[in-house]
Order: C-alpha cells, then structure tokens, then sequence
C-alpha cells in the first residue's frame, strides 16, 4: 500500500465533518530557490560523502504542498499535510563517487533526483487567543517518504527511505489590523541521529472572511545520521498561498 492510499481515510474524514465546522484549506506553491547544502553518503560506512548543492547544479523548481485543517472551540486544530517535493541535480562530479555500492566515474554526466515526499497529521492547541495574538503548540505524525537516485551513462541506483517521524509543532501569529497577519509556524525536532525543520515565516491578507492570500519564505532542513546513511540538506523556498476558510 502506498503512503497516499495509507493516509487518504484522514483527509476523506476531514472533507466529511459537519459544514457547521470551521474547515481551512491552505494551498501553497511557489519556487524552491535551491538548496545551501545537500549532503550525501550512502552507505554510511564505505561510500563517498558528497555535497549535492555545491557538486551539482539544480535549476529553480516550482513546489506545491496542502494543508486540510479542522478547529474546534477556537483553540483546537486538527490538520493534515501533502507536501511533496523532487529536485533534481545535475552536472558532473570532479572525483568517483561510491553511492548506495555503485561507483560514478568522474567527469561523466550525472543527474541526481533528490525526493523527499512528506505526509502529516497535526493536533495543535492554541494557548493565546487574544484580539491580536493567536499562539499555540502540538504533536505531527510524519511520515517520511524519501529516496536519492543517480543516474550515469551507464549505470544507475536508489535508495528509499520510508519512516516515521514524530515532531513538535509551533504556531505564532500577530494580526495587528482585521486583513493583515504575520505569520510564524513549523514543525521541528532534533534527535542524536537526525533532525527535522519546516519553518514558515511571511505575512497574511484576508481578502474577505473566506478567502486570504499569503508570501513569505520557507526553509526545509535536517536529515539523518545512521549506520547506514548520512543525509542532511537545506532548501530554501519562496511561497505564496490560497487560505480558504469554510
């Protein structure tokens, strides 16, 4: 079973909550505007760590995420998460590299597909709700959907990584007039074999009470750090959405 069919009942159970309930649709696109650093060594002992973003050349790649979310009583949310995302590398590499147990000679073409899907479930309570402030705090179930594949002339290989991984939720927003919010969210968590961070910073403007638009900047960062992988990457991304309330 594939991790969209897995968690399709969630999102199937959102759209059938009463229309007396508060619903918000969040859809977010805009351009992954590259990556500070793409790390990459697999296996872990034996293959050759390599530095995707500084190696390899990855061309500006429009994303595309959404986020179904329910509140109860003003202070709860429950929420649920589709953000995939492939970039892809691509140039020439200036030594052999051993990835996955397959050498990829040196100045040979080589691209790099680089995916990392990733499917939540938020709970978040909200602790301040004044007229300015919303704050709040919660638990996401991630489920990490994740896989590097090379491809040279005349050789090629992938390595899936599917997992769970649990995170620590954060909201802050400030709306200092009726239309206008800024914006402060995530998810995080660190741990001695890796780490987890999906920040958004930007700013909100409602447009009516069903429909908002925002901008702002995201950064996608971690990785792992096992026995048999070392990946960690940072990817910066210019967004802008569609808030949907109904």
């Amino acid at each position: 079973m594939s991790v969209s069919r897995a968690l399709a009942p969630i999102f199937l159970l959102l759209l059938a909550l009463p229309l007396r309930a508060q619903l918000k649709l969040d859809l977010e696109s805009g351009v992954v505007l590259g990556t500070a650093y793409t790390d990459v060594r697999i296996p872990n002992r034996g293959g050759t760590l390599v530095d995707l973003a500084k190696e390899l050349s990855a061309n500006p790649k429009v994303f595309y995420r959404a986020r179904l979310g329910y509140t109860i009583a003003n202070r709860h949310t429950i929420s649920a998460l589709y953000a995939p995302l492939t970039v892809r590398y691509q140039g020439r590499f200036g030594q052999d590299i051993n990835y996955n147990n397959v050498v990829f000679p040196a100045n040979q073409p080589t691209t790099v597909f680089y995916k990392f899907n990733s499917y939540r479930l938020t709970y978040r309570y909200d602790f301040v709700v004044r007229d300015h402030w919303r704050v709040g705090a919660g638990l996401t179930a991630k489920i990490r959907d994740a896989n590097i594949r090379f491809e040279g002339e005349s050789n090629q290989t992938g390595y899936d990584n599917v997992g769970f991984v649990p995170l620590l939720n954060f909201y802050a927003a400030y709306s200092p007039t009726d239309r206008w919010t800024v914006l402060l969210e995530g998810d995080a968590l660190g741990a001695k074999a890796g780490r987890a961070e999906d920040i958004f910073v930007g700013a909100a403007y409602n447009i009516s009470s069903k429909l908002g638009i925002k901008l702002g900047y995201r950064v996608v960062e971690g990785g792992a750090d096992s026995d048999e992988i070392y990946t960690f990457t940072w990817i910066n991304y210019a967004s802008a959405g569609l808030l949907l309330t109904f």
